[in-house]
């Protein structure tokens, strides 16, 4: 296994990972995770930490993890709750999902995504949508489905996953955060 290089340094390869929920000290790195995570990504508005951080200014932000190693901030995942024009209750959005650059494809997502979507059932959510790679995101049962849409957005890429077999029918609005300041 290779090592984990983080702007910190080098981190030997048998660096425990950790995920837990995101402390008051978080703030900072996790700014600077996702910006730097977003600085070259496709598909982006390079706007995610605003969002983060509007998130948590309105008290939307339900579930923030972060992972470290080492103590290090390597990576983050926000969920926010999302509104149905059906007016189910209890959806929530995923994203954005922030890794380190140099700590990417070492299964540091894998971990936060499995561990938000345990969290938004602890909290009874009923479900989950994400805005993002069908190819990454169906590994954890997400998938599309025309019962729910996200208006300007090719369906493919909108995702769903339920916590039971009820899904919604209707057009997603997410939190006005993420409109947040560019």
């Amino acid at each position: 296994m290779s090592t984990f290089t983080t702007a910190r340094g080098t981190i030997a390869p048998s660096a425990t990972i950790l995920i837990r929920r995101e402390a008051s000290g978080d703030v900072a790195a996790i700014e600077a995770v996702t910006r730097a995570a977003f600085l070259s990504a496709p598909h982006t508005s390079r706007t995610e930490h605003h969002v983060v951080r509007a998130l948590r200014r309105s008290g939307n932000l339900a579930v923030s993890l972060v992972a470290t190693v080492d103590s290090d901030v390597v990576g983050h995942i926000a969920m926010s709750p999302i509104t149905v024009s059906d007016g189910s209750p209890r959806w929530y959005g995923l994203g954005p999902l922030s890794v380190e650059p140099l700590c990417q494809k070492r299964g540091i997502g894998n971990q936060l995504v499995e561990v938000g979507l345990t969290a938004l059932r602890e909290l009874g959510a009923k479900g989950c949508v994400v805005l993002g790679d069908p190819a990454y995101y169906k590994r954890f049962g997400f998938q599309a489905d025309v019962r729910l849409v996200l208006p300007d957005v090719p369906p493919e890429y909108f995702l769903v996953l339920a916590f039971s077999s009820d899904i919604p029918s209707g057009t997603v609005t997410y939190h006005e955060s993420f409109l947040a300041p560019r």
